[in-house]
């Protein structure tokens, strides 16, 4: 895999042959990957995966036209025939109003925050293998689970580079180190499957494999023989697994290009309030070992801390080069970058903050309700903020979890829902989206 000094020579190599080719500014990106991964099933080795990918992507600009495009050659002569072609169809392409490369004024400065990215660590394809048993023996032990879908253990490095004609020429290196497992729990036509996963950037923040194991079995044993529950409205409790999608549909509505599309639930809520004000949703990008940890965004713009709702509102919208142009607005740093195509809009380690109360409080006084583990389906609409999903989990009665329901659909509305949610205390870093578990009344239930 090449390294990150290497990615930005390459980098620098075809961002100079593209102005040669006669573009007025470009950028280059150049992303490479490597993994190895051990997965076991009933106890037996069922495969050794190693992959590696490297691909470097070229964006011209020709006065108010623009062209992209990527390769996996990075020999001399393919970096000049690509920037050739791209020139080519840049001078092809309609204007753009509000494409363009960050301006020189506005790029990341100094050296950052050591994210702690990676480890370095490499493990031996039998350490692999051991981890992977491990985690699916623990997982088999559970009482009533009945076959196994399979433990994996994983590791993994990256590189990204970043060049621009304005310049900026940054490269990061990064590494993860995973271990999941998946059973089956019950018999015959009631067999029910589920599972459990962590991922790392250093292999010594792994929980033991016993405990990841363990949580997969007892998650599956738990959904055997469920049943349904009466149609209506009733409080909603989402597992935090799954209650970090409703912030993520938060984030899609918040991003420049949405709101610059006009596709967006949020237009003309900026000064609304769509939360208690209790709750507050942050992003920390230069969070040490962070999923989605970065200095700087895709365009060469600093990442920052920051509120991304305070006291019930939203605080901005997430902006790249285009939207913010197309918006009238500052950049934010949260544009994100492929090898290929223009940028888009991503945030970095987002997460709403914990309540007050214990998941036992938050349900104490529900005396029918349902505790959603898993979502299905995509029903979901960003433009008029309808929701509806099918989903499964565990009915509530007098503010206990009691037997698993499935076969449901909760609905409502993203804003009534965000109105109406509340937050227990027990968050933690799992994801690249963090929530703890949470609980909105008055959402539509149909059962069976």
């Amino acid at each position: 895999m090449i390294g990150p000094d290497a990615a930005l020579a390459r980098c620098h190599d075809l961002v100079e042959l593209a102005r040669a080719a006669g573009a007025d500014a470009a950028d280059a990106v150049a992303s490479a990957s490597s993994s190895e991964s051990v997965s076991v099933r009933l106890g037996a080795l069922e495969e050794v995966e190693r992959s590696e990918s490297e691909e470097i992507g070229l964006r011209v600009f020709v006065g108010r036209r623009s062209a992209s495009i990527a390769t996996s050659d990075f020999g001399g002569e393919g970096l000049r025939m690509l920037a050739q072609r791209a020139v080519e169809m840049a001078r092809l392409a309609p204007e753009d109003p509000y494409g363009g490369l960050a301006p020189a004024d506005a790029l990341f400065q100094g050296d950052g925050v050591e994210l702690e990215l990676s480890d370095g660590a490499e493990p031996r394809p039998e350490d692999l293998r051991g981890a992977a048993l491990a985690t699916e023996d623990a997982a088999r032990a559970v009482a009533g689970v009945t076959n196994s879908n399979g433990g994996s253990a994983s590791a993994s490095q990256s590189v990204f580079a970043l060049v621009t004609s304005t310049g900026f020429a940054r490269a990061r290196a990064g590494g993860s180190h995973s271990l999941s497992a998946s059973v089956v729990a019950g018999e015959g036509g009631d067999k029910q499957t589920d599972y459990a996963y962590r991922t790392q950037r250093h292999r010594s923040d792994l929980p033991d494999p016993a405990g990841i194991g363990r949580e997969a079995g007892e998650r599956a044993v738990r959904k055997v023989a469920p049943g349904s529950l009466p149609s209506g409205r009733m409080p909603v409790v989402f597992d935090p697994r799954v209650g970090g999608g409703i912030v993520g549909h938060l984030l899609g509505a918040m991003t420049g290009p949405a709101i610059a599309r006009k596709a967006s639930f949020l237009i003309d809520r900026e000064n609304e309030r769509l939360f208690d004000n209790g709750i507050r949703i942050v992003e920390d990008p230069l969070r040490p070992r962070g999923l989605r940890s970065r200095n700087y965004d895709g365009e060469g713009i600093a990442s920052v801390p920051r509120a991304l709702v305070e006291g019930g509102r939203v605080t901005r919208w997430l902006t790249n080069v285009a939207s913010a142009a197309q918006l009238d607005l500052p950049l934010t740093g949260h544009a994100s970058r492929g090898s290929g195509g223009a940028p888009g809009v991503a945030p970095a380690n987002v997460y709403m903050e914990p309540g007050t109360a214990s998941v036992a409080d938050l349900i104490a006084d529900i005396e029918d309700g349902v505790y959603i583990t898993d979502l299905f389906g995509q029903g979901v609409s960003l433009v008029t903020g309808d929701y509806s999903r099918g989903a499964s989990g565990l009915r509530i009665r007098n503010g206990e979890l009691a037997g698993p329901v499935a076969e449901i659909t909760i609905a409502g509305t993203l804003p009534e829902m965000f109105r109406a949610l509340v937050a227990a205390d027990d968050l933690e870093f799992l994801r690249g989206i963090d929530v703890p578990t949470l609980r909105i009344d008055g959402m539509s239930v149909a059962g069976q």
